[in-house]
């Protein structure tokens, strides 16, 4: 296979990192460019993933040899432990798919798939508790640079212009996935749509809110680390303690938005899924065959 420009493979990887919220949340996925982008994605997904968290954190040779080792490792383990249960679950969704579905199934398959990210986070720790504590104050302030410049970008995608300038954008980009999987929607599914969107809990000054505090936390914790003398197994104490509340806000206000958000999706995409037709469900199971193809086919790899 020819070499790809870096340009394209990062590309991919944001396809590839899509693809795994679509095997889960049905209408909350990103479209993808076919099934050879996948499998491209996930098969590089380990220099990929180096790639962008050096764009981060500009990472001297120890750290890089370490985290480029413990990326190989990851997808070793994620290929032979994680994709046979991906690939069993989008079998059993195929055969769900031309029934109606309530928003409590919706909600028990987000929570699976919940629980399946945490246990790729929960592989990642060690790797977390090795490189944290090593950075430097000056690779600190790249971050925190970096951090700028993506929270600059996300702004002017969610928060600003009209609140009609931001339902237009978020109809688009609902409207890509959605059709991505159950073909072309109709005059009245793209008002049903656009309706959910209206009446949705989603809240872009709150989701920044919180993507604040979580930097901001991170940003001290580990500038505090390099400030105050500690030993080893108080660093991880304190790293294990910062990777909690950047996957779990401690904040209440927070965890209940989130429940709104959760229960509002649900009953959505039930909706949603409830008004299609027997053509729009069926080109779905295609869509989630040709997904589980892709996972098999990565199994073997």
């Amino acid at each position: 296979m020819p070499l790809l420009k870096l340009g394209k493979l990062a590309r991919l990887w944001r396809n590839a990192r899509r693809w795994f919220a679509i095997i889960g949340l049905l209408s909350v996925a990103a479209t993808l460019t076919g099934c050879g982008a996948v499998r491209l994605a996930y098969n590089n997904a380990p220099d990929l993933s180096y790639w962008w968290l050096d764009g981060y954190l500009d990472l001297d040779s120890p750290q890089s040899l370490k985290l480029r080792s413990d990326l190989q490792a990851l997808q070793t383990w994620h290929r032979k432990e994680e994709l046979p249960q991906i690939a069993d679950m989008l079998k059993n969704l195929q055969a769900a798919a031309p029934s109606n579905v309530t928003g409590e199934q919706v909600c028990q398959l987000s929570r699976y798939l919940e629980t399946r990210f945490q246990t790729v986070l929960d592989r990642t720790t060690p790797t977390a508790l090795a490189i944290a504590p090593t950075l430097t104050l000056a690779q600190l302030d790249h971050l925190a640079r970096a951090w700028d410049k993506r929270n600059q970008e996300w702004r002017e995608e969610w928060m600003d212009g009209t609140p009609q300038d931001r339902l237009n954008r978020r109809m688009k980009s609902a409207l890509d996935r959605t059709e991505s999987f159950y073909g072309r929607l109709s005059d009245t599914q793209k008002q049903a749509l656009r309706a959910q969107l209206d009446a949705s809990a989603f809240d872009a000054a709150t989701q920044y809110k919180e993507t604040m505090r979580r930097q901001k936390d991170i940003l001290q914790t580990l500038r505090a680390l390099k400030a105050t003398p500690s030993t080893e197994l108080q660093q991880q104490a304190e790293v294990r303690a910062l990777l909690l509340r950047s996957t779990q806000s401690p904040d209440p206000a927070f965890q209940q938005y989130t429940e709104r958000i959760r229960s509002n999706f649900c009953e959505s995409a039930a909706e949603l899924h409830n008004g299609t037709s027997p053509a729009q469900r069926q080109k779905l199971q295609q869509t989630l065959q040709a997904y589980e193809a892709d996972v098999r086919v990565l199994m073997q790899r």
